[in-house]
């Protein structure tokens, strides 16, 4: 059986030039980065922002476990089935980091018959947006650093220095350092700190910006410190916005790339859903939505961190309202989530099916709880066996949902017309009523209490006095009313990875508070999280190699 990379590779790519022809792109709107990539121009949206938006369709899933779910898969996999059906679709992603490529998840470009090329661009450098956010990051962090060495005109506390750097990769060594080290002229010694690029407050001001000119007014917001009197220092306050704004003017226009089918993909931005909001950019899903009938995109691991921040952090700042849901499981995952061992999913078990879909069940209550339809699909694996599946669509059924058995690993835009089908009758049939789950009003322990409770299915909250603390500070400093993002570990409702299916009497635990005013959330850290993670034992880097011509190897 053949490799993803090895499908990749053998794939026949359109000029990008004709991908965007499809849907009515002019070449002069593109800026080409060579024969297959380009990104999209400012006039371009300037020429179709008083279009009417086509259906806007996310797709989501249940927590991921070992056994994989395929959400990226099938959302690529989705928009070339519209396209066998003759719908003009288009798919919005984000880009994938470096870090889980080197690490353990691999890339994030789709699999089998479904995924986005050039799959090495995309998962490797792509058109350099995640080195300008790396830059802008670390830009201004010199600047700070390098005000206290020169007079500290705004009397920064260096106790109270609250920017990281940060680095697009997985090096645990960096999460905790001391800066400043040898004589008076290297700077201030001071402890410091890294986050990975994709939980950079940086890569959420790109995602949730509407233009440049709201991406400048939101650098400029950014607090980076606090003085001796307990102050917010922000980066305008240090003159960085400017310099910052310039590294970014190239990095905030969309991307287009294809499907293996030649479906135009827009691939923008690339913030985790675990630490961070896990959406792709608001100006990737708007256009979009100008330029085609239906905008199929995703939000980062299950919908109980990615859809949830979605519903509440990206919808509320843009305006954008989804009008259906497809909801990704597979019958290894639930079975999984039922006790069953990984070396044990390809044989046929009920029972263990039985007791994991509740995991299901509890996304399924949480999509409709925003107001929006939502489809049901199956990955779908050949250990299946039709008593699975059957068993999975009459539960899915029961509770209002459309269900589909997706196919596009193995078939791709073929495999998902039955799935196409089941969204498009949603589509025509079922309004969305969407709206977020908390109102802007309540206090920021009210929304922790909401998310925990209402998603997760928490009794309750429990909350550490540094962290009341800080809720206390960043409501005084005017920052009450922005939504949570809440940084918990993807594999579990709860904040213990190892309560899988549908835990029961557990409470959240809030460590950490701090507020990213230029991307307007308040991020909440729940557990033992980390936004610098690191590689594991046998790093997927292992595996990949170049021959002599250039090729690459290993890449999944």
């Amino acid at each position: 059986m053949k490799t993803d990379i090895q499908i990749a590779q053998e794939a026949v790519m359109a000029p990008i030039k004709e991908v965007a022809a499809s849907i009515g792109i002019q070449e002069e709107h593109l800026e080409l980065y060579g024969k297959y990539k380009a990104k999209l121009t400012d006039e371009l949206w300037n020429d179709i922002k008083d279009r009417p938006n086509g259906k806007l369709v996310l797709v989501t899933a249940i927590n991921p476990t070992p056994a994989g779910e395929g959400k990226t898969t099938t959302t690529v996999g989705l928009g070339q089935a519209m396209a066998k059906l003759n719908k003009k679709a288009i798919i919005a992603l984000r880009e994938p980091s470096l870090g889980p490529c080197f690490g353990v998840k691999g890339g994030a470009a789709g699999g089998g018959y479904a995924q986005v090329v050039p799959m090495e661009d995309l998962n490797l450098h792509f058109t350099g947006d995640f080195h300008a956010i790396t830059s802008a990051n670390n830009l201004l962090a010199a600047m700070l650093d390098n005000h206290i060495q020169q007079g500290n005109e705004l009397q920064i506390d260096p106790r109270q220095i609250v920017w990281k750097r940060c680095l697009d990769m997985n090096d645990r060594v960096l999460r905790n350092v001391v800066v400043g080290l040898g004589n008076k002229m290297d700077g201030m010694v001071r402890e410091d700190h890294f986050v990975i690029t994709v939980a950079s407050e940086i890569m959420a001001i790109l995602c949730l910006a509407s233009d440049i000119k709201d991406l400048k007014a939101r650098l400029g917001k950014i607090v980076v410190a606090y003085n001796f009197a307990g102050e917010p220092v922000t980066a305008e306050q240090l003159n960085a916005t400017g310099a910052m704004t310039a590294l970014l003017k190239d990095a905030i226009k969309p991307n287009l790339i294809q499907t293996l089918e030649h479906t135009p993909a827009l691939v923008h931005g690339g913030p985790f859903a675990n630490i961070a909001h896990g959406c792709n950019s608001v100006t990737a899903t708007k256009m979009a939505l100008k330029l085609a009938d239906i905008a199929i995109t995703e939000a980062g691991f299950g919908a109980d961190l990615g859809a949830e921040k979605f519903m509440d952090i990206k919808c509320r700042m843009s305006g954008l309202k989804p009008d259906a849901v497809v909801l990704v499981a597979t019958v290894r995952a639930l079975k999984y989530n039922g006790g069953v061992a990984k070396k044990d999913l390809n044989e046929e078990n009920l029972e263990a099916l039985a007791k994991g879909i509740v995991n299901l069940e509890k996304h399924i209550e949480n999509i409709q709880k925003f107001g929006v339809p939502c489809i049901v699909t199956l990955n779908s694996f050949v250990t299946d066996t039709e008593a699975e599946y059957e068993f999975i669509k009459n539960f899915c059924e029961e509770r209002g949902c459309e269900f589909a058995l997706s196919e596009v690993w193995a078939k791709g835009g073929e495999g998902g017309v039955a799935l196409a089908k089941k969204v498009l009758h949603t589509l025509e049939t079922k309004e969305s009523n969407f709206k977020p789950i908390y109102e802007d009003e309540l206090s920021l322990k009210e929304k922790i209490e909401t998310i925990a409770k209402e998603i997760y299915g928490a009794d309750g909250v429990e909350f550490a006095p540094t962290a009341e603390k800080q809720l206390d500070k960043i409501t005084d400093m005017g920052y009450g009313n922005l939504p949570i993002c809440m940084a918990k570990n993807q594999y579990s409702l709860s904040d213990d990875a190892t309560l899988l299916g549908r835990p029961m009497n557990f409470k959240i635990h809030i460590r950490e508070v701090y507020v990213n005013a230029g991307a307007g959330f308040v991020v909440a850290l729940t557990g033992a999280i980390m936004t610098m993670p690191g590689l594991p034992k046998v790093p997927a880097a292992n595996g990949i190699d170049v021959n002599e011509d250039g090729v690459i190897t290993g890449l999944f």
